[in-house]
């Protein structure tokens, strides 16, 4: 075992050797967002809309996988001046190509692109990032670079041993803000498993499009990040082959793929509930309310200790903290930690009606977020919360077999609603590393009808046909037992095990549960 173990250390310090370092100290040319646009008819449109509701911005809420993605492309293939997008995962997948495809697009019509994806998950998407960046009219940048580009996984671990305490920290800000006047934020990545076309997991999850003044605190925050010190040239990591003839082959590809795509059933399912969004012909209507951009500062991930004026988590305390009778949490890796619990509890003590939804041992794909959030749930039932876990829902086919048939469902999404009045949503998980960790994002909105709307969304997935709830049983001697009450084939049934979860994941759970992995999820 030693030799393995030695073999197995020496091949990937051989593969960390033979990456090319990333170059920190690079020169960077600061850049800012584009004045917000005005002669297209997508900003005539919007400018219209935002006279008629002076001060407030206007919000879409994007519940579908498919019409997520749309609304993307839609936004792209309208764009005239700028497209800033800001992503913690851009994978090199039929989706993400796709998004790719139209970006490139636009800037072949001169249109200005930068792209600030993190660092923690690219491997191949290398190749497609350095042959965008070639274009003119694009510039990638990578958040908090690894030392080397390492797309063999021994090597990335190596690295994440050596440099620990700064590469544990990411940006898992998410948005895409189109000539400054619309935005998508929320909580999907850009890749197959967040738009319903991958093979087996596919993820539930929310974003808003946004118009008006919000989308100008969306770009000030974009521009905080890109030109931040972590913010690297992706050419900076001295890539060898050339970019130029990379950008044609590239171009070729994806101009290929997206004929392919367009003619596919997932592209017709598409066309069909496509929103009609925020462009001339497509006028639709808007949430509108008082609404206030929430990101991290970018210093969040060189801070030693927890420095609340860096991070989101105080203000949106303030309106969490005014809720009379109903509080809605969402968030699929929940470890509320000992603060949290007492926090919820407390709340639950004095009236409000606290519910949270979050993954099943069966549905998510973190299991060690689920053994974190495991340590809490008894002391959450006790003091009141009212606890769901999403059912490992089987996927519907919704796309042809060469751009995936999800096989299950796992929850993504990531809201509050405090009172059916406010409400947020963004890339805001609710466990310690998105409090300490990680850099976020999210908009709070003073909207009843948008706050509804997220409540409809939250009521649906909470139902018994979709979730089990977690309740505490009487039993004759000692403490209650914990047991889980869904609906199966239309009658009530009751189970007194994490239910659906094979025995193997029932172990790795139990494991995991005994490790000191709070600070870390």
């Amino acid at each position: 075992m030693d030799c393995w173990r030695k073999a197995g250390l020496i091949v990937a310090l051989a593969a960390l050797v033979s990456c090319a370092p990333v170059q920190r100290n690079v020169v960077r040319e600061p850049s800012t967002a584009l004045p917000a646009a005005h002669d297209t008819p997508s900003a005539r449109y919007v400018q219209s809309e935002e006279k008629k509701h002076a001060g407030d911005s206007g919000f879409r809420l994007l519940t579908n996988a498919t019409n997520a993605l749309m609304s993307r492309i839609a936004l792209a293939d309208h764009a005239a001046h700028s497209i800033d997008l800001q992503y913690f995962i851009f994978q090199n997948d039929a989706t993400g190509r796709l998004v790719a495809q139209r970006l490139l697009a636009a800037a072949d019509r001169g249109v200005r692109v930068r792209m600030l994806i993190d660092d923690y998950a690219l491997n191949d998407e290398y190749d497609l990032l350095d042959a965008l960046d070639a274009h003119a009219n694009i510039e990638v940048r990578v958040f908090n670079p690894f030392p080397t580009r390492a797309k063999f996984l021994p090597a990335k671990a190596v690295q994440m041993a050596l440099q620990w305490r700064r590469l544990n920290r990411r940006m898992h800000n998410k948005s895409f803000v189109v000539d400054n006047n619309v935005a998508v934020i929320g909580g999907r990545n850009i890749g197959d498993a967040y738009f319903d076309a991958a093979d087996t997991n596919n993820f539930r999850d929310l974003d808003v499009i946004a118009i008006g003044p919000v989308v100008a605190e969306a770009s000030h925050s974009f521009d905080a990040y890109w030109n931040s010190d972590a913010a690297i040239p992706v050419a900076a990591s001295g890539r060898k082959r050339d970019p130029q003839r990379d950008l044609s082959r590239i171009r070729d590809a994806l101009a290929h793929e997206a004929r392919a795509f367009a003619q596919s059933d997932y592209a017709q399912a598409a066309i069909e509930e496509f929103p009609r969004g925020p462009t001339a012909d497509r006028t639709g209507s808007w949430f509108w309310g008082n609404a206030e951009l929430l990101a991290d500062q970018p210093e969040k991930i060189e801070a030693n200790h927890d420095e609340p004026a860096l991070r989101i988590g105080p203000k949106l305390k303030q309106v969490v903290d005014t809720a009379q009778h109903e509080l809605l949490v969402t968030s699929p890796y929940f470890v509320p930690g000992v603060e949290g619990t007492k926090y919820l509890s407390d709340l639950a003590q004095r009236g409000v009606s606290v519910k949270v939804l979050t993954n099943s041992l069966a549905a998510t794909d973190e299991p060690a977020a689920h053994a974190g959030y495991a340590h809490y749930r008894r002391d959450l039932l006790n003091g009141g919360v009212q606890l769901y876990e999403l059912h490992p829902i089987p996927g519907t086919v919704q796309a042809s077999t060469a751009y995936g048939t999800s096989s299950g469902i796992s929850l993504h999404a990531k809201s509050i609603v405090v009172d059916r009045r406010y409400v947020f949503i963004g890339s805001m998980n609710m466990d310690q590393r998105s409090k300490l960790l990680n850099t976020e994002m999210g908009v709070i909105v003073d909207c009843p009808g948008l706050a509804e709307a997220v409540g409809e969304f939250f009521d649906r997935a909470s139902a018994p046909a979709n979730a089990f709830q977690v309740e505490l049983k009487d039993a004759p001697h000692g403490r209650p037992d914990m047991v889980w009450v869904t609906q199966e084939n239309g009658a009530m049934q009751t189970f007194e095990h994490e239910p659906g979860a094979s025995a193997h994941r029932k172990l790795e759970s139990l494991l995991l549960r005994m490790l000191p992995l709070d600070s870390l999820l």
